[in-house]
């Protein structure tokens, strides 16, 4: 439809019923008479005689003022107001929008001129309201009335609706759908409670058309970016990937249809130490920066996709990292444009990229000319690529203190020096740290780089420094280990031969007799001689243990007493156990003891008073293998931990607690064999013990003891032990207390042969073994024990033997002796722990033990015992 509009002025309202005409002259001017005739009654009224004249002017007057005092009042208006500005009128006449008022009952108010042509209404007589027009049409009749009722409730809103035809009939350039914007909101006169609707109608088909044609260049434009010949991504500020194109996605081997924005991030794409160049590339705040980056991308299957990045970084006015857009070249051999000299450029990017040892370039000042990114990421935070566009010199990841030696290294690279000694060095912010750099000159120049002094490389010596120091600590150990179980073996010795002497000598005295209470002091005193050696022994892993399996928590908790006692009353105890801990297999006296002495030395570092808290729980393998712990076997471990608030140890003295006679307690107050005792007993029991320790926080000694689990056999021997103590009744048990009292009777007639390389030992046990009516032989080697066997044609009913003699030793004699006489009893004596040498025999070898030193009554019980079996 055309519009016509006037030549000159706004048009009209085509519909305007807001304003009621009025002569706004006329009643200026009849205001004005009525104000003079009052001026003029009051000038001149003596002087007037005309009666009607004067009553005429009166009336006037009267009037007159009663006007001006009612406009005064406002109860006269002399330019009534109009229900609308004149601008704003104009304003609305005009606008391009349809514009459209109606009262409650849907009556029209107001309707400009565009309102009318778009629904199709030329005259005031053809105008309807929006409800009456769209009410009519399927596509708009739900918009009308969300809109009319949020009106209603006093809330503006907007509606968009598409048509098939147009309101307003035929329109010229008419497409074959039509879009409409509906807009309504509430209106208040002000002067009652009457509320008016406007409506605002506009045809929006042209907007939608450039909408949909720049959707379609959108899709046309992601379409070519998804297939373009290179690939794409973008990550967010944290290196979560939010997009990639389907050529990547291809390259990789991901599925586009399973990609969620956000889940990938960049580092899991990026192969090997590729990160660190990427990380390198770092933008100035508030700026962009892109970088080419020579690195390998990782596929799905695990394989390594040569690529060239063009990289492009932002960063925040703070200075945070921003987002990234990233172009990715594929630069995988065997493409018809590959040429030979791209392919070896490639292939040397990623060797020098991907292997293992940081590399720099240098020149003659030891300026760092390039890197590859193993470089960059072993000395992240030293230095960065921005730093090596400043200028950064190697030595700034070098400590001060080995600064000089590189400087001298690269004097002599520049002198084309063959042999350079490596330098060894720490990282200049971690002493933990270890480096072994090695400088090599270059000889031969490129054109790129013509002032390159110097390739350097750098391999991290970190772990195998800490190995280095853990073998020669534990060659140290053991080489004490084996010094101590030495001595321990010839003290024993010693003090088998002094307690069987002083038991020798008690026999023959009574208690009145003035010797008896010296030789009571001196058997005493062997067996105090006799803990230290346990002690020794323990450390060096070769004292008897008696294992069974326990439970930490009654192991403890049976023992809670103890340690109150011992600790003192102003040291408190807190236990705090694991629930369903895992059984173990350790010997519970050793363990005992284990648990006293950490305890002791807990309360000797809280003089003041304390808190010493025991823990216990299940340690898993996966655990386990996160704790990293060195020398470590993977696997499911119980773990008993001992903490106090102490003094805490050195990190000095912490590397020497566990050497034997190393004490830091005065003297008389601690022989420093505790704590190797307690490393003995752990050790030997297949667990592991970690000191933690900060000086004056406190101490805390972790002990990992392997969990047991039963096998087959266990389990039968175990049940079939509970069924016959259940079925023999209250005097088996009886019985077997007894038995492990050991026989009243000690005497016997048996033929015994010892064999002991001791003299001292050997005469002592021949002695007291005749004193209890047995016929003993003796003998001083394995192989002389043979020829005695041979001589008494093998009539012996138990041997006693030692373990280690000269020419040969206890094992080998039994093993010898079983050719002939497997059946023949046999019992080792010695200082050493049964499982030191029972593995170097047959696993169904059966034998007795007994463990020096040992008295009489030991002895003679022992050989009791396993004649009795």
């Amino acid at each position: 439809m055309t519009e016509t509009t006037p030549a000159a002025g706004n048009p009209a309202a085509l519909v305007d019923r807001s304003a009621k005409p009025r002569s706004v002259s006329r009643l200026i001017f009849l205001a004005l008479v009525m104000i003079g005739a009052s001026v003029v009654f009051f000038l001149f009224k003596d002087r007037l005689n005309n009666e009607v004249m004067l009553g005429i002017l009166g009336v006037l007057a009267v009037v007159g003022i009663f006007f001006m005092v009612s406009t005064v009042i406002g109860f006269v208006d002399i330019m009534p107001k109009t229900t609308a500005d004149p601008l704003a009128r104009a304003f609305a006449d005009t606008h391009p929008e349809g514009i459209l008022v109606t009262d409650e009952k849907d009556r029209v108010i107001y309707a400009n001129h565009a309102y009318g042509r778009l629904t199709g209404s030329t005259s005031a007589a053809e105008v309807q309201s929006i409800e009456a027009i769209l009410s009519r049409h399927r596509e708009s009749a739900e918009a009308v009335y969300r809109l009319t009722n949020a009106m209603r409730d006093g809330h503006e809103g907007q509606e968009e609706f598409r048509m098939t035809q147009p309101l307003g009939g035929a329109q010229a350039n008419a497409g074959p759908v039509h879009w409409y914007r509906l807009r309504g909101r509430p209106i208040s006169t002000g002067l009652d409670d009457t509320k008016l609707m406007a409506w605002q109608l506009s045809d929006i088909s042209h907007e939608r058309t450039e909408q949909e044609m720049v959707f379609k260049e959108l899709q046309n434009a992601i379409n070519y970016l998804d297939h373009a010949p290179v690939g794409f991504f973008s990550a967010g500020r944290a290196g979560e990937i939010v997009y990639l194109n389907a050529t990547l996605a291809d390259w990789l081997g991901l599925d586009l249809t399973s990609f969620q924005p956000g889940k990938v991030m960049l580092r899991d794409l990026v192969a090997g130490a590729g990160m660190a160049l990427v990380e390198s590339v770092q933008a100035e705040p508030g700026l962009n920066r892109t970088a080419h980056l020579d690195l390998d991308l990782l596929k799905s299957n695990g394989q390594s996709l040569p690529v060239r990045l063009v990289h492009r970084v932002s960063a925040t006015r703070d200075g945070s990292p921003g987002e990234s857009r990233t172009i990715v070249i594929s630069r995988e051999e065997g493409g018809s444009e590959v040429h030979d000299a791209a392919s070896a450029e490639m292939r040397f990017t990623r060797f020098f990229n991907n292997t293992p040892m940081a590399i720099a370039s240098v020149d003659g000042r030891g300026q760092i000319l390039r890197t590859n990114g193993p470089f960059l990421q072993m000395f992240n935070g030293l230095v960065t690529r921005d730093d090596m566009e400043r200028g950064a010199l190697f030595e700034t990841v070098l400590r001060q203190d080995d600064r000089k030696a590189f400087q001298e290294a690269i004097s002599q690279a520049a002198d084309k020096q063959g042999d350079i000694s490596p330098i060894d060095s720490r990282r200049a912010d971690d002493e933990e740290r270890h480096f072994r750099f090695y400088v090599n000159a270059v000889i031969e120049h490129s054109e790129e780089a013509p002032e390159e002094t110097a390739i350097v490389y750098a391999v991290e010596t970190t772990e195998q420094k800490a190995l280095e120091a853990q073998m020669a600590q534990t060659q140290k150990m053991n080489a004490v280990g084996t010094l101590a179980g030495g001595i321990a073996h010839d003290f024993n010795n010693v003090l088998t031969a002094i307690l069987l002497s002083a038991d020798h000598l008690l026999m023959s005295l009574r208690p009145a007799d003035s010797s008896f209470a010296d030789l009571i002091e001196i058997k005493r005193n062997a067996n105090r001689a006799a803990v230290l050696v346990r002690q020794l022994l323990a450390f060096s892993r070769k004292q008897t243990m008696r294992p069974t399996v326990l439970s930490m928590t009654d192991v403890i908790g049976d023992l809670r007493m103890l340690i109150d006692r011992l600790i003192g009353t102003n040291v408190k105890l807190v236990l705090e156990f694991g629930r369903d801990l895992w059984p173990v297999k350790t010997d519970l006296g050793q363990f005992e003891q284990v648990l006293i002495n950490l305890a002791v030395n807990a309360r000797d570092a809280m003089p003041d008073g304390g808190t010493i808290t025991v823990r216990t729980r299940n340690v898993a393998a996966d655990e386990i293998a996160q704790l990293n712990h060195r020398g470590m076997q993977v696997g499911d471990y119980v773990l008993i931990e001992l903490a106090d608030g102490g003094t805490g140890i050195a990190s000095e003295v912490m590397e020497q607690i566990f050497e034997p006679f190393f004490t830091t307690k005065d003297v008389g107050k601690g022989t420093g064999l505790g704590l190797s005792m307690v490393y003995g007993i752990i050790k030997q029991s297949g667990g592991y013990i970690y000191p933690e320790s900060e000086v004056g926080q406190g101490t805390t000694f972790r002990i990992y003891l392997p969990r047991h689990v039963e096998d087959e056999a266990e389990k039968a021997v175990a049940a079939a032990e509970a069924a016959a103590t259940l079925a023999a009744g209250p005097d088996a048990a009886k019985a077997a207390k007894l038995a492990a009292e050991g026989p009243e009777d000690l005497t016997g007639s048996a033929v015994v042969l010892l064999v002991e390389d001791e003299e001292a030992v050997r005469r002592g046990g021949k002695r007291m073994l005749e004193a209890r009516g047995y016929q003993v032989h003796e003998a001083g080697t394995g192989v002389e024990a043979l020829e005695v066997l041979q001589e008494l044609g093998g009539k012996v009913d138990i041997v006693v033997s030692d373990v280690v003699m000269p020419e040969m030793d206890g094992p080998t004699l039994l093993v010898e002796l079983r050719k002939d006489y497997p059946d023949m009893k046999f019992i080792f004596v010695s200082g050493y722990a049964e499982d030191a040498f029972a593995k170097n025999l047959p696993a169904d070898a059966k034998f007795g033990f007994l463990a020096k030193p040992f008295s009489l009554k030991q002895l003679a019980t022992s050989v009791r015992e396993m004649l009795d079996e």
